[in-house]
């Protein structure tokens, strides 16, 4: 049994991996500093599914608090402890056998009215985590990044290796820049990294910000269906529990790797609207508005490398996934419908 540190663990996939991760008899300790990007109930409610199974224990810390984090790393003692020089020191103990950095600002749109928050979160809160990691002996590191990156000038499919040179939001900057401290300190300290870029991930108990949860909110209550542009633009939509099982593969030696998790199946933004109309049994209002500067047109991930390197591919097809949202949804409706998601 391995014991593995889970930023974000309160959050859409950061629950999901810790989940999986404990049904594999592992230990977790998760946190989550159950900040209100979005409604916390979501949060609370993908924790209750964590709290109490064999192995899990939680604390409420943010990873840009580096004090708090150092405390944790040290087993609870005070930071440093007297006269000790933490910058130096060779623990006793490695407190994890991996640390998965899943805690961060998400969103596209979020990120360019308040990019401070992103910064903070994405960048300075990753070199947080890697520089305990240098201090105290943990060896493997995975990050969470994101197919922004890949911005509007690349051929489809996304390979790894296409230019990241042209982020189009705060948030895609970030990440970027989080990638790049993460290889420097394997470079550096070879400590061992796995960087994920996930494709737009959706599924049960997902974020209200994004169109899946939106559309089915939307759609069931009879609310006007927010369109960006003429519709036609396509995503990568994949699965969360394919999102996890393919996070916790990471966590094999692997040196420096970074890799997509997507679908390798893009669908029009339309024609997932199409389809939850009839999962739904409604039709939808569409409203439609400007496209926004920071979108792309497209997403499509290339996952031979995936497939190579970790033996993965999605299990589940997007219709399927589908009505597992939809499920959840009506399941937890008397809540889910009061979350904001405008």
């Amino acid at each position: 049994m391995a014991h593995y540190l889970v930023t974000g663990a309160a959050g859409f996939i950061g629950s999901k991996v810790a989940e999986t991760l404990l049904s594999e008899g592992h230990a977790v300790l998760g946190l989550d500093s159950l900040n209100d990007a979005y409604d916390v109930r979501l949060k609370t409610w993908r924790l209750a599914q964590l709290e109490g199974q064999p192995g899990f224990e939680f604390r409420q810390i943010d990873i840009t608090d580096r004090e708090a984090l150092r405390r944790l790393f040290d087993g609870g003692q005070p930071a440093g402890g007297a006269g000790e020089n933490t910058a130096g020191r060779q623990p006793s103990t490695v407190p994890f056998d991996g640390v998965i950095n899943l805690a961060a600002r998400a969103g596209v749109r979020q990120s360019v009215r308040d990019p401070w928050i992103y910064l903070a979160t994405n960048v300075t809160g990753t070199l947080n985590l890697l520089e305990l990691c240098r201090e105290t002996g943990v060896g493997k590191f995975v990050l969470a990044s994101t197919s922004s990156l890949y911005g509007a000038r690349n051929p489809r499919p996304f390979r790894e290796d296409a230019d990241t040179d042209g982020p189009l939001s705060p948030y895609a900057a970030s990440k970027k820049a989080a990638e790049a401290m993460c290889y420097a300190y394997h470079h550096l300290y070879e400590l061992d990294v796995t960087v994920f870029r996930y494709f737009t991930v959706y599924g049960p108990a997902g974020r209200p910000d994004m169109s899946i949860f939106r559309f089915v909110q939307w759609i069931s209550e009879g609310q006007p269906v927010t369109v960006y542009g003429d519709g036609q633009q396509s995503r990568d939509f994949t699965y969360v529990d394919d999102i996890a099982r393919g996070t916790v593969a990471g966590l094999r030696p692997m040196g420096y790797e970074v890799i997509n998790l997507g679908s390798d199946e893009p669908v029009v933004l339309m024609d997932a609207i199409s389809y939850l109309e009839e999962l739904l049994g409604k039709e939808a209002r569409l409203e439609y508005l400007p496209r926004h500067r920071a979108d792309v047109l497209a997403t499509w991930a290339d996952i031979s490398k995936a497939e190579r390197l970790l033996g993965w591919r999605p299990r589940l097809s997007f219709r399927q996934g589908l009505q597992e949202a939809v499920s959840w949804y009506r399941a937890n409706q008397d809540w889910a419908r009061e979350i904001v998601t405008r």
